[in-house]
């Protein structure tokens, strides 16, 4: 089901209510229907929220992550409005799964990403659990010529290439998109040794997945890693950005289904969302498994919340200040 956010997820401290230079994120978003939504020439961003975390429970998982769109809409709030007045910012609505359908609610934000995509506007998803991408996903399939290269980056410690025969979860997506989608490739980075089984290697490799273990994500190892990103982004026609927010050490993460002991620190999650959201066939990301119920003093959804605002500045920069 579609639904408008409520105005009381954006509001904070004001400084001024004339002055742009001193205005903040909650004085410059506009909420927007998405059918009210105009041709931006990729000037603008969209967000939109999957309250939803069916696909995590489908996979065993703890849920509360329906509650991080709404929750990383209010970290987001008080940040400083740091671009021009051209830009704009627009809060498109949520998308809420409903009686546990989840293949319903995956179609629908597929639709309302693509509407964002074809008008060129930046696209922000703010999830719910990670089944979120799937939608992401299909949404930007539907945006493009279906011989277009997708090149899918995944910042998370889990591969998420389980089995989908019985039902889909927030632990099959991945593997439905490479199984279904010839012109779909996949590179993930922050692959946890001790969080994923030797089946699961086994199926990375039979699907001729490119990972990057979290042990190998090392200050000697940054340049190489690099490069690699920088040439699979470079070889296709169009890069989706997905992060599960369980890659990082549970330290700086905690409010998430499956903490991590030895997961990314954020400068690494950071330097990873600055590359490729800065690549120019980027033109959207993802957020997910931020559980507001999990968290401690708000840690991961204030951190969640400086990832998206650094997605957006790197997105609406390409095409100035």
């Amino acid at each position: 089901m579609y639904t408008m956010t409520d105005q009381k997820q954006w509001k904070g401290r004001i400084d001024s209510t004339t002055n742009t230079s001193s205005f903040r994120l909650h004085q410059k978003v506009k909420r927007i229907p998405i059918n009210d939504v105009s041709a931006s020439d990729n000037q603008h961003a969209g967000i939109v929220g999957f309250i939803c975390d069916e696909g995590v429970r489908r996979n065993q998982g703890r849920v509360g992550a329906a509650s991080g769109p709404n929750a990383l809409r209010e970290a987001l709030s008080s940040l400083p409005w740091t671009f021009n007045d051209e830009k704009q910012i627009l809060d498109v609505g949520n998308v809420l799964c409903l009686n546990h359908a989840l293949e319903e609610a995956q179609r629908e934000l597929g639709e309302i990403v693509k509407t964002l995509l074809n008008k060129k506007l930046q696209c922000v998803v703010l999830g719910g659990g990670h089944e979120t991408l799937y939608g992401h996903y299909l949404g930007v399939r539907a945006a493009l010529p279906k011989d277009a290269k997708v090149g899918i980056v995944n910042i998370d410690a889990h591969f998420d290439l389980r089995p989908y025969d019985e039902q889909p979860s927030s632990g099959t997506m991945f593997r439905q998109i490479l199984e279904q989608d010839p012109h779909a490739d996949y590179f993930v980075l922050g692959i946890q040794r001790y969080g994923n089984t030797k089946e699961l290697f086994d199926k990375a490799d039979e699907l001729n997945v490119n990972y990057v273990l979290e042990d190998n994500m090392t200050p000697e190892n940054h340049a190489e890693i690099m490069q690699d990103l920088q040439q699979f982004m470079n070889n296709h026609d169009y890069i989706l950005l997905t992060l599960c927010m369980d890659v990082l050490n549970a330290a700086f993460a905690p409010g998430v289904s499956a903490p991590s002991p030895f997961g990314l620190d954020s400068k690494t999650v950071r330097t990873i969302i600055q590359k490729v959201t800065s690549h120019p066939n980027t033109h959207s990301f993802d957020i997910c498994e931020v559980n507001p119920s999990l968290d401690e003093n708000g840690r991961t959804v204030k951190l969640g919340a400086y990832f998206v605002y650094e997605a957006l500045n790197h997105l609406l920069r390409r095409h100035g200040s």
